[in-house]
Order: C-alpha cells, then structure tokens, then sequence
C-alpha cells in the first residue's frame, strides 16, 4: 500500500511500544534529516521517552550511541545530529518501555557476532512466552523479550549454517525463524549486517525510495524541509524505513502484515508480500488509521 499527503495517517500516539527507523543506501550518507523528526517522537510529539539508541555501520566496525534519556531531549541525540556520520546502514529506535527496566543494557539496538560479523537488531512490540533458550550458547544481557528473540534468531541462524551462507538463505532463514517467534506475540524488526537490510512487518513499517530526481521533502513532526536535489547525486539511492512515515509530501509504502523487504545498496532486491487485515490495538498500534490526513 502507497501512501501519500492525501491518505498518510494522522500521527497521534494513545499507547505505541516503539518506533523503528533504519536507513540503506549505496553510497554513504547522513541520517540527521530523519533522524531529527524522528527523535522528537521520544517525548514531545509522541511518548517513546524510554531511551534511545542508533547504530551506524562504518566498514566491518559500527558506531553505537545509546541513552536511557529521551532522544528529544538526550544530549547524545545532539551529538548525533552535530557529528553527521555518513553510514550505508543505520538502525535505530526509540523506545516506550514494555518489558525490562529503563536502562542501557535494555536499550536497543542489540549487537552480535554471527560469522565474523557485527549483526544489528531493533525491535518493537512486545513477545510472550519465548522459547526456552537456557541451554543457548547466545543469552541475551538485559532482561527485554527483544533481546531474547534477537539471540533466539542467531542462534538458529549459526546452527543451521556452519559456515557463513548466500545472502538468500540466511533471508529464507530469517523467514523460518520469524515467523516462529511471530506466534508470540508483535514482531517488527530491521536487521542488518552492514551489507543488507532486512525488515519485516508485524503491525505497522513503511519505507520509502529516494532516487533521482530528488526534490524536497517536509517533515512531519516540526515540518523541518530539506530539499535533496542540493545534496544527492544522479546515481545515489537511499532507503529509508520507520514505524511511521516521516515525511508529508514523498510516496510511503506501508508493508504488511508478515510482510519483508529486503534491501542492499538502495535497492530492494527482495521482498514477501504480507496480508493485509485489519490490525489489533494490542498496545502497538495506538490511533493512526489510513483514512485520515495530517
């Protein structure tokens, strides 16, 4: 589904867990446009005041900052904004505390090794239930259900594979695994290895592709502006996916449930087509419907 200025959702909050907003392209590139509408849902035009963190992959290493503040008001949040690091994958998220104190080691994205390399996780919704993982080799070091499924994820992925695998596999993998966790409960997520983005729908994601010819975009949550044309190239492509759209004027797609995408250097080179149905408020949602304008 294609949203736009005339169908967008409006964007106030009664009792969403988190937000997600994860970023891929093929040529580095800053998030601080996003990010700065973003962070302002952590208390001021939304309620996810629980923490913040954001990942920025920078070759085989990866750039973390994490704050148990708001990222409206969190210094690091400003930090952020005033280093502008260029990143092919960035992953963030804004939380509203569901399970596990307000604390860093709670505070997302999760990070792990898997085949030599750093593998991100951020997740909203909320898991019930998990499966027993007391005889894994991965545990999870705080006390979230997002964690534990993250290390649950993993762990399934090492043992099937004892090398590392093809691009496609682990994506049929990560299908196998999800949707098994999916059966506990709301499981959105973005994923990445710093060489591809993976991101599936539970209840609520959109993305949306940046490429030539780039215009202007306004922000939704203080209609900030940019116009892209002034700092993007003919070639460069930038994919751009949140909880809810960002931007007022630029066409959002919204996946669907159990849908996934999968995304590498700004290009979606995969994808499952979700079932639409009407979603339930299982305290994920809050009041957002299609059928309002902002």
């Amino acid at each position: 589904m294609v949203l736009n200025h005339s169908n967008i959702v409006r964007l106030y909050l009664i009792k969403i867990m988190c937000q997600l907003l994860g970023m891929n392209c093929n040529t580095p590139t800053d998030i601080v446009f996003s990010f700065e509408g973003f962070r302002r849902r952590a208390g001021l035009t939304d309620r996810h005041s629980d923490g913040f963190g954001i990942a920025f992959f920078e070759g085989r290493g990866i750039r973390i900052f994490r704050d148990n503040q708001a990222a409206s008001l969190s210094p690091i949040a400003d930090c952020v904004k005033q280093y502008n690091i260029k990143s092919l994958n960035v992953i963030a998220h804004i939380r509203k505390a569901t399970q596990g104190e307000v604390n860093i080691e709670n505070t997302h994205p999760f990070i792990r090794e898997i085949w030599g390399q750093n593998w991100v996780f951020a997740h909203n919704g909320n898991l019930k239930n998990l499966p027993d993982m007391t005889d894994h080799f991965l545990q999870p070091i705080g006390s979230t259900d997002s964690e534990a499924a993250f290390c649950y994820m993993a762990e399934y992925l090492k043992n099937t594979f004892r090398k590392k695998p093809s691009e496609m596999e682990i994506f049929e993998v990560i299908q196998k695994v999800t949707k098994e966790l999916a059966q506990h409960g709301t499981f959105n997520f973005i994923l990445s290895n710093g060489e591809w983005m993976i991101a599936h729908c539970s209840t609520n994601l959109h993305y949306v592709m940046r490429k030539a010819p780039f215009g202007k975009a306004h922000r939704i949550d203080d209609d900030g502006v940019i116009d892209f044309s002034n700092y993007a190239k003919a070639g460069d492509k930038v994919n751009i996916i949140t909880t809810f759209p960002l931007t007022k004027d630029e066409s959002w797609t919204k996946m669907e449930n159990g849908g996934f995408v999968f995304f590498k250097n700004g290009e979606k080179i995969a994808e499952v087509i979700g079932t639409p149905k009407e979603a339930i408020d299982d305290g994920t949602l809050g009041n957002r419907t299609i059928n309002s304008a902002i």
